[in-house]
């Protein structure tokens, strides 16, 4: 059984990183402080680096992930072709691959 990583992205210093996967049980938690304007950020990278097949990545929401469907189509691919689960707790959905989402 693979870990649960948490990913979490605040875009401004008075919001409250912990409330995003508050109450959610993860292994370990990557943490990125800025705007999400797009996928390069360092954090993600390292989490992109660090998940291995088996493993299920954690995330509060679809935003919280990417700002735009091309990048999250992009980065839940990834993820999943690495045979790595991707959640999104609030709006209770794990894709098991991106043939289902809209292009």
């Amino acid at each position: 059984m693979g870990h649960r990583i948490g990913y979490i992205r605040v875009s401004s210093g008075d919001q409250q990183p912990a409330r995003q996967l508050d109450q959610v049980p993860v292994d370990q938690v990557f943490i990125k402080y800025a705007s999400g304007k797009d996928i390069h950020r360092p954090q993600l990278e390292q989490l992109l680096a660090f998940v291995r097949a088996g493993d299920t990545v954690v995330v509060h929401s679809l935003d919280r992930l990417a700002r735009d469907l091309a990048d999250l189509r992009q980065l839940v691919a990834r993820l999943t072709a690495q045979g790595v689960r991707v959640e999104f707790v609030h709006e209770q959905l794990t894709p098991a691959t991106t043939r289902r989402w809209p292009s």
